[in-house]
C-alpha cells in the first residue's frame, strides 16, 4: 500500500497532533487552519475507509463521512479529453459546489457553468478568471445580471425578450448565448418545458430582436436533458444550432460558440458516455466542421458522481417479522431486520425524491457466509418517507457497522437539508501519492 505520511505542518501549527497521518487530518481539530487544506494522500481507497472508521471508533464518533477520490476526478477528466477532445468542459456548478472538488477541476483547466450570483462569486473566489465562466441561466435577476457585469463575466444565456430587455440595462458589453428547447423525450429530467426557445418559431425573432438593441448574440446553447437516453438528440440539436447561426449570420451577429449543455452520465449507464460522445463528433464533423467554431458543454454529474463515496454508520437495528418487510404472509415466522442509518432522504439522498433511485449500499465489513434475511434501511429523521433500501436480503449488520455507497456526487450535498438536526458528512479527500 505505501508508506503512511505524516502531518507535515506541526512546526506551523504545533497544536496540531505531528503524528497523525495525513489522510486523517481532516479529524485533526486543527484542520480548519492547517495550509494543507484537508487534501488527503494515500492509497489504497479501501484503506482509506477502514482507517477512518479506526480513528472515528477511538474517538467514540459514528459520523458519516463523505470519501471524495480526487483520483477518480482526474480519470474522468482523461475521459472527457480522449473521447471529447475538442470540447471545452464547462462544469455545471449546481451539480456538487464542494469547495475542494471545485478547486481541482479549476488547476485542471475546467471552465464553469454557474447558474447565480452566488455560484459566481464561488468560483472566483477561487482564483478563477472571469473568462472560465457561462452565465447558463436564461432568467436572471437584475441584480445579478448587473453583478455578473461588475465582475467580468459577459458571456450569458437567454431565451426571451424581457431577458435581453434586462441585460440591456445591466450589462454593457455582453457576449450572448441563445438557448433553444431542444430535447431527448426520454431522458430522465427534460429541461425544455422551463427553458429554452422555439428554434423555428421564437428563436429567429430574438435574434433580430438583440441585433435591435445593439447586444452581440455569439452562439446557440442547448441542453437535452439530464440523463439523456438518446445520443441522437445532440445531432437534431446541432442541426437546429445550424440553422440558427445563418439567421443569426444575417442580422449581423458573430456566431461562433456552440454549447451543446450536459445530460453526460456519471455512473455506470446504458448508453455508454462513449457512445455519446461518438454520436457528438459524428454530429460535429458534419454539422460543423468550421475549425473556428468554439465548442463548449456543461458537464454536471459527469464530473461530479463518481468521485463521491458516502460511508453511513448503522445507528439503530430492529429485529421484525420479516412479513413487514417482504409483504408476504409466508414471512410470517421468519426474522428481518430494519436498520437505521445517519444519513437518509433529507441529506445526501435527497436525490432520491426525485430520481426514484437510491444506490445500493453494501457493508464495509461482510460476512461471505452469513445468513441472509429480508432487511430494510431507513434515513435518521423521524419521516416515514425516509427510507432508502427496502426488501434487501443483507447479512446482519450490529450497531456500529458501516455501509458504503458508491456514486453519490450529483445533486446530493449541494441539495442537503439539516432537517431534523442531523448534520452533513465530513468530507475526506484521497488523492494517491502519484498525483499528489
Amino acid at each position: 500500500m505505501g508508506q503512511w505520511k505524516f502531518c507535515p505542518w506541526q512546526e506551523q501549527l504545533p497544536k496540531r497532533d505531528p503524528t497523525r497521518f495525513v489522510h486523517l487530518s481532516i479529524l485533526c481539530e486543527y484542520a480548519e487552519s492547517c495550509p494543507l487544506n484537508g487534501v488527503q494522500c494515500t492509497r489504497p481507497l479501501r484503506v482509506l475507509f477502514l482507517m477512518t472508521v479506526f480513528s472515528l471508533s477511538l474517538q467514540q464518533n459514528d459520523s458519516s463521512f463523505m470519501v471524495v477520490d480526487l483520483d477518480s476526478l482526474f480519470d474522468r477528466f482523461s475521459l472527457w479529453k480522449r473521447e471529447l477532445p475538442h470540447i471545452e468542459p464547462f462544469y455545471a456548478v449546481k451539480c456538487n459546489n464542494d469547495e475542494t472538488f471545485l478547486r481541482s477541476l479549476a488547476a485542471m483547466g475546467v471552465g464553469f457553468d454557474c447558474a447565480s450570483r452566488g455560484e459566481i462569486d464561488d468560483v472566483l473566489r477561487l482564483g478563477v478568471s472571469p473568462d472560465r465562466i457561462v452565465y447558463a441561466h436564461p432568467c436572471k435577476s437584475p441584480s445579478f445580471i448587473s453583478h455578473a457585469y461588475n465582475h467580468g463575466v459577459d458571456l450569458l444565456t437567454f431565451d426571451n425578450h424581457e431577458e435581453l430587455n434586462k441585460i440591456a440595462v445591466h450589462q454593457t458589453c455582453p457576449q450572448l448565448l441563445l438557448r433553444i428547447a431542444v430535447s431527448d423525450p426520454t431522458a430522465r429530467y427534460p429541461l425544455a418545458s422551463k427553458f429554452g426557445a422555439d428554434p423555428k418559431q421564437k428563436a429567429p425573432q430574438l435574434l433580430k430582436y438583440a441585433a435591435d438593441l445593439g447586444l452581440p448574440v455569439v452562439g446557440v446553447c442547448f441542453h437535452v436533458g439530464s440523463e439523456a437516453n438518446d445520443p441522437s438528440a445532440y445531432r437534431l440539436a446541432l442541426e437546429q444550432t445550424k440553422r440558427l447561426f445563418t439567421i443569426g449570420l444575417s442580422f449581423g451577429h458573430k456566431m461562433q460558440i456552440v454549447d451543446v449543455g450536459g445530460g453526460f452520465p456519471g455512473r455506470e449507464y446504458t448508453p455508454s458516455f462513449e457512445k455519446f460522445a461518438a454520436s457528438i463528433r459524428s454530429a460535429v464533423h458534419d454539422i460543423f466542421p468550421d475549425p473556428n467554431v468554439r465548442l463548449i458543454a456543461e458537464p454536471g454529474r459527469f464530473f461530479a458522481e463518481r468521485p463521491f463515496t458516502l460511508v453511513a454508520s448503522v445507528m439503530a437495528r430492529t429485529a421484525v417479522s420479516a412479513e413487514r418487510i417482504t409483504k408476504k404472509s409466508c414471512d410470517a415466522s421468519s426474522t428481518g431486520h430494519m436498520y437505521y442509518i445517519n444519513d437518509g432522504v433529507y441529506g445526501n439522498f435527497i436525490c432520491g425524491l426525485t430520481d426514484n433511485y437510491y444506490p445500493p449500499g453494501r457493508p464495509l465489513f461482510d460476512d461471505e457466509n452469513g445468513e441472509l434475511f429480508p432487511s430494510l434501511i431507513w434515513g435518521p429523521t423521524c419521516d416515514s418517507h425516509d427510507r432508502l433500501e427496502d426488501n434487501k436480503m443483507m447479512r446482519r449488520l450490529e450497531v456500529g457497522d458501516w455501509i458504503i455507497y458508491e456514486d453519490m456526487g450529483a445533486y446530493t450535498s449541494a441539495v442537503s437539508t439539516t432537517f431534523n438536526g442531523f448534520q452533513r458528512p465530513t468530507p475526506i479527500y484521497f488523492i494517491s501519492e502519484s498525483r499528489w
